[in-house]
């Protein structure tokens, strides 16, 4: 596949693709509510890290979890779900995440500005005063993909630059972006993110900006004051929605969540952080591992991010490649070879460090949360299994999901473990949730109640005898939405032909595929668009199961969930 540096260009390339209406997929239904008291009886239940109780019972009511524990009385009215060999927890706390935010579209012909050294605070990505309720979509997709792993609230923020605006912690449920709020304007979120095309346009710009806008906002705020006490004589104090929106953060109201992936932004934003004093709580965490004592030290809250380089996979014919090194052990390793090795081990060590990065900092004694802002909901479960391999307690891993995230946001008292009073937001699955074979069978979020049927994903079969020619309707989950397309495959003798129509796009003509190949129910096409006089070829991978489809779709090195559903009539 054909790559281009120029990551700019690929983002605005996506963008003409994926430029879709959004076509949301179907829900799971929330069941219909005939009470709204439920009874789980005879279920394990895992109140809270190291509080279990066997054979249990949980009653909710209108809401809210009535009572937790051995005979306890069921009314009258309760819909009884038998929770026989269920386990029980407290809904999943996402610490960082985008989950239920529409995404608005990029300005694909934004022009660099008159006067690029002095952009509208909008160009330059300085909008703290947004709230993130106006973005709020009760219908958007990843809200049924994070309640499928047990996520019932999140902590969520508005797209945009270095200050997107103000973040709200959210129930992934409810009819309506006001109904979904749980705490409004829990953190002033900010990014180490520069500006495109106008100042600030690097890091360090950013950080030059970041402190001039604090200290401008200071001593406004400090002027008010003193406007307020004798306004004699004074001029009156302009208002300025950007500065004000720094007040809450100067008077230590409100915290600054600010994302830090890597080592060099952690130490940035803790030298911000020093030098003007703001409450800080550090999102998104990925390669802190050498930075423990600092942050210790820093007193800043943690999140650690559920997103982990891929796992390397287990060598297969071991004794084979051990023969084969014998038979080379004779002859001297070339320059290569020894390069090749220690950059194999350096990647090696790398990922140790990724994935053991959560037990570093149980060991050091730092409390952290968890969020899933880069993360894909489907690689969640197992990431945190491999966390827990890596020498992370379940206890740790637990409370990481529940009673630190909601200590951290202030909400003890509503969130973050199975007792009486607290808000029915419950996960309840198969087997002990951290069990590889564990599944989500039932979520309540506010006390409403989710049930997720499961499946088990089709596996590729080279015997499988499939018929692809027809008709698909496909839909791919992007960044911009859920997306719509016609895929048509034909076939005469034992060749196959076909096009792809992208409702929508800025593509008006049906895209010939390149490339249709068949291996028992393993299906892959290939195809390829011009936008801008540039050519990007595009991928899908999918597996057969009957009349629907299954798989992923990579554009740009960016690869997307895709499923597909042949139409009968063929």
């Amino acid at each position: 596949m054909k790559k281009f540096s120029s990551y700019p260009f690929k983002r605005w390339a996506l963008a003409m693709l994926f430029c879709w209406p959004f076509a949301l997929l179907a829900q799971d239904d929330a069941l219909a509510p005939v009470s709204r008291t439920y009874a789980l009886t005879n279920a394990t239940i895992i109140q809270a890290p190291g509080r279990k109780i066997s054979a249990a019972t949980i009653v909710i009511k209108n809401g809210l979890i009535q009572s937790v524990g051995k005979g306890t009385a069921i009314p009258p009215e309760a819909i009884i779900i038998k929770a026989d060999s269920l386990f029980v927890y407290a809904g999943f706390i996402d610490g960082l995440s985008r989950t239920g935010v529409n995404k608005p579209k990029d300005d694909v012909s934004k022009e660099r500005p008159k006067d690029p050294g002095n952009p509208t605070p909008e160009r330059a990505g300085i909008t703290p005063q947004n709230d993130v309720r106006p973005y709020l979509n009760p219908s958007e997709k990843s809200l049924e993909e994070m309640r499928g792993i047990g996520f019932t609230a999140a902590h969520v923020v508005p797209y945009g630059g270095m200050l997107p605006g103000n973040g709200s912690i959210i129930s992934l449920g409810g009819s309506s972006a006001d109904a979904m709020i749980i705490s409004h304007k829990n953190s002033f979120y900010s990014e180490l993110t520069p500006a495109e095309r106008a100042y600030p346009t690097t890091v360090m710009g950013v950080m030059a900006k970041y402190r001039d806008l604090y200290r401008q906002a200071t001593l406004t705020k400090n002027y008010q004051a003193l406007y307020a006490s004798n306004r004699a004589g004074l001029e009156r104090p302009s208002s300025d929605r950007i500065l004000e929106s720094f007040y809450p953060v100067i008077d230590k109201r409100q915290p600054v969540f600010f994302k830090a992936e890597k080592v060099l932004e952690l130490q940035r934003v803790l030298i911000l952080q020093k030098e003007l004093g703001f409450t800080l709580t550090l999102i998104e965490v990925k390669e802190g591992w050498d930075m423990i004592s600092k942050v210790k030290a820093s007193n800043a809250q943690v999140f650690l991010s559920l997103d982990l380089p891929e796992e390397k996979k287990d060598e297969k014919k071991t004794d084979e490649k051990k023969a084969d090194s014998v038979k080379r052990a004779e002859k001297p390793k070339s320059a290569a070879d020894i390069e090749k090795e220690v950059l194999e081990k350096r990647r090696t060590d790398f990922i140790s460090k990724y994935v053991g990065q959560a037990s570093a900092y149980q060991k050091a004694g730092v409390k952290f949360g968890f969020s899933t802002l880069t993360a894909k909901s489907k690689d969640i479960p197992a990431n945190l299994r491999r966390m827990i391999k890596a020498g992370l307690s379940e206890d740790a891993a637990l409370a990481s999901l529940t009673t630190t995230p909601a200590e951290i946001f202030g909400l003890s008292d509503r969130l973050g473990t199975v007792d009486n009073g607290k808000i029915a937001n419950l996960v309840i699955s198969d087997k002990p949730y951290f069990n590889e074979k564990a599944k989500v069978r039932y979520v309540f979020v506010d006390g409403v109640l989710y049930k997720h049927e499961v499946s088990e994903a089709k596996k590729a079969d080279a015997n499988a005898k499939v018929e692809i020619e027809g008709t698909w309707s496909v839909t791919t989950v992007t960044p911009q939405g859920t997306a719509q397309s016609t895929l048509i495959i034909k076939k005469e003798g034992t060749v196959y032909s076909g096009e792809i129509k992208i409702a929508g796009s800025q593509l008006p003509q049906p895209e010939k595929l390149t490339s249709i190949v068949l291996e028992g129910n393993v299906l892959k096409i290939a195809y390829s668009i011009s936008i801008d006089g540039k050519n990007m070829d595009v991928k899908m991978d999918v597996i057969i199961d009957g009349m629907t489809f299954k798989g992923n779709t990579t554009v740009a090195s960016e690869t997307f969930p895709v499923e597909g559903k042949k139409d009968p009539k063929f």
